[in-house]
């Protein structure tokens, strides 16, 4: 057969008559790719409600066994073989590193007369934890990072491969301590180390790794508070004094909470008091009070099933709600009377969605979600409209303090990587601040929202980003992103991937699904649980969107979505084989039927997202979407891309092992299913790569859409 590998031969710049006929020929037969490495079955059978399924995968559960290594190592080595070295791998992972590889600095911290920031300078694998003097302690100072002072802790010698990450976990108001935490690889789990700032060396108290959500510090330093979430017992708050060893650390707050909540903790400006919001999954949480004169702790809200985010001002709770209310408004509670025929509302629900609210100078800075964009107003303490922040059109924005009359404004968008500016509360002048120097081109490209239908009539927003004026002939490669889930908005923010896509004349679409925050609760819980698929109907609809209008064909889209994200694409591909030509499914939940019994992960907050399916109602709408179980043999899949990583303890990377198995032995249409499994990949992967390695895996991955959609080699 001849050999029509796309990343060996280039299409002819022949007609597009000829470029479709040659697409269709592609399509319809085997294209020549080598056979996946074998894959051995062992048949297992079980009943679960009285359903049979049979896994014959389930030999690759076992991460550590040296079958599963080797077979590992085997699916490596074929995925590299199928991206192979071209030209256009070295142009796109050339680009990569112009758009990557800049000045990053991360929001500086004050403590001690010192400004503090993670920050990473060109050509370094990763961010270095400095600080510089300030004078007063008022003025914002301009982090710059080739003049940014002293190195307070630089992670490069702690592991030969650059995987080790250190970030600032908490400081001392006297500038005396830091807790810092050190993360391998892409693991969620970090170790924690206490620093004496003025000698720069580490106390002999150490904690071992584990899930540390947070770490404050008392105002007096004399030690500091943090979250230890167990995924056996679930979150706990404890102090910890300095010096003391760490077993005799006191529990705060969190006895009785279960593994399937998170708990945040935040500290009155006295320090008297102590704010505690027990966050249970996605859908609702409470708030607790405590004074720590007298050491009694009282529930302030609970039992409402409603979200709730608190701020300590002046004896009261400013407090955030949908609450009667779905799109939020803040109300004030007296934490001594706190039911809810005592509060005040202070800003009434509006239009868009009320996301965060900071306090600056007296004044409610509001960040709201308008479509899905960002929107900033400005209140008095007494909710008296005192007006608003200009935003462009089409970006994510927020707002914190800097200095009397100032604040940091920061902007980005699709096109444009996040800037901040000193903005004058007064007179609205804005001064550029600090931002990524990043070289794209963004005059050169458009953003616009476009709505669409998804299966049961619902309207769905998509932004669409592409070069100006191109012509609408569905000729177009087009990479559709979407998550929906976990009340996440998906809002305008810059990607290097896309951006790299769309220098290589493809058009990026993002899709705000249900499952999200974009338009309050109704719209995330429209994509929870026994809702579920309408997720992927959303998806689905926006595939089918983009072809209808001549943005794209079938065998020039591509869908990527990670995590959630994951799961979102997998259920894609195996519901709609039809519509995609390439699939990146990244860091995937997959396995949905036997999702509840993978505690060994820190997933069990995600079961009151997703469903149990040892739940005999959940197991019923779990296993109708469940993309392992669904994938059928004989069936003409699209080319898949499946990563995940050893490290990660959120997301069992068992999953893509299966499904790469699975997908292998089922799929009739002669195009690749091919995993990278990195030993060290991870959830919080972008916190424990070197960049070096950012830049080598993205280029794999966009080669390998690119190419499978008949980008030429070059």
């Amino acid at each position: 057969m001849r050999d029509l590998h796309p990343a060996r031969r280039p299409f002819p710049a022949a007609s597009r008559l000829a470029l479709v006929l040659l697409l269709g020929a592609f399509w319809a037969c085997s294209p020549g790719y080598p056979p996946p490495p074998e894959t051995k079955r062992i048949d297992v059978v079980e009943s679960l409600h009285g359903v049979e399924f049979q896994d014959s995968y389930r030999w690759l559960e076992d991460q550590t066994s040296e079958d599963t290594r080797a077979w590992v190592a085997s699916q490596n080595a074929y995925a590299e073989s199928i991206i192979g070295e071209s030209p256009l791998r070295d142009e796109i992972r050339r680009r990569l590193e112009g758009i990557v590889d800049v000045e990053v600095t991360g929001a500086p911290q004050r403590a001690g007369g010192f400004e503090y920031s993670v920050a990473r300078r060109k050509g370094e694998e990763l961010p270095v934890i400095r600080r510089r003097r300030v004078s007063d302690g008022k003025e914002p100072v301009r982090i710059d990072t080739e003049e940014a002072g002293e190195v307070v802790l630089d992670p490069h010698g702690l592991s030969p491969d650059h995987t080790i990450r250190a970030d600032i976990h908490s400081l001392s108001e006297d500038g005396k301590w830091m807790v810092y935490s050190l993360r391998d690889g892409g693991r969620d789990e970090v170790e924690l180390r206490t620093r004496d700032l003025g000698s720069g060396r580490d106390l002999a108290e150490r904690y071992p790794a584990g899930l540390y959500d947070q770490s404050s510090f008392a105002k007096d330093g004399r030690g500091f508070y943090y979250v230890l979430r167990s995924r056996q017992d679930g979150p706990r708050v404890y102090f910890h004094k300095i010096g003391a060893p760490p077993d005799e650390d006191v529990l705060v707050f969190g006895g009785g909470i279960g593994p399937a909540s998170f708990l945040r903790l935040s500290q009155a400006a006295d320090d008297r008091y102590l704010i505690f919001s027990v966050q249970h999954g996605w859908a609702s949480n409470e708030i607790h009070f405590r004074d720590t004169r007298s050491g009694r702790t009282w529930p302030v809200v609970g039992g409402l099933d409603a979200h709730f985010e608190a701020r300590y001002h002046e004896g009261r709770l400013l407090v955030r709600t949908d609450y009667e209310a779905p799109g939020y408004r803040i109300v004030s509670i007296d934490p001594l009377r706190p039911e809810p025929e005592h509060w005040l509302e202070i800003v009434p629900e509006g239009p868009g969605v009320l996301q965060r609210f900071t306090l600056i100078e007296e004044r409610i800075y509001a960040g709201y979600l308008h479509d899905a964009s960002s929107r900033i107003r400005v209140f008095e303490l007494d909710g008296a409209d005192a007006g608003e922040i200009a935003v462009p059109e089409f970006h994510t924005a927020q707002v914190r303090g800097a200095s009397k009359g100032k604040a940091f404004l920061s902007l980005s968008s699709f096109t444009r990587p996040e800037t901040e500016y000193l903005y004058d509360l007064e007179t609205g002048e804005r001064e550029f601040w600090q931002g990524q120097a990043v070289d794209f081109p963004s005059e050169e490209y458009t953003v616009r929202q476009v709505w669409y239908e998804s299966k049961d009539g619902t309207r769905v927003p998509m932004f669409l980003v592409h070069r100006e004026g191109i012509e609408l002939d569905g000729s177009h490669p087009a990479l559709l992103h979407g998550y929906g889930g976990f009340n996440s908005p998906l809002t305008p923010r810059f990607s290097p991937r896309a951006a790299v896509w769309l220098e290589q004349g493809g058009v990026f679409a993002a899709a705000n699904l249900r499952g999200g925050s974009e338009f309050g609760e109704a719209w995330h819980r429209g994509g929870m649980l026994e809702n579920k698929q309408n997720v992927f109907d959303d998806f689905l609809a926006a595939a089918g969107w983009l072809i209808a209008e001549g943005y794209t064909r079938p065998d020039r889209l591509a869908a990527y979505g990670g995590s959630n994200g994951g799961l979102l694409v997998a259920a894609a591909l195996t519901q709609r084989p039809d519509l995609f030509r390439a699939v990146l499914c990244a860091f995937p939940d997959l396995d949905m039927v036997r999702f509840h019994t993978f505690t060994g992960n820190n997933n069990m907050p995600a079961l009151l997202e997703y469903g149990d399916a040892s739940d005999p109602a959940q197991f019923e709408f779990l296993r109708a979407y469940s993309p392992y179980q669904q994938v059928r043999d004989g069936v003409h899949y699209p080319a898949v891309m499946l990563t995940t990583g050893g490290l990660d303890t959120r997301v069992p990377p068992l999953q893509a092992r299966k499904m790469t198995a699975r997908l292998q032995a089922a799929s009739a249409s002669g195009l690749p299913v091919i995993l990278r499994h990195d030993p060290k990949g991870g959830h919080a992967a972008g916190r424990g790569r070197p960049v070096s390695k950012v830049i080598a895996d993205t280029a794999g991955e966009l080669t390998f859409l690119l190419t499978q959609l008949g980008a030429p080699s070059r």
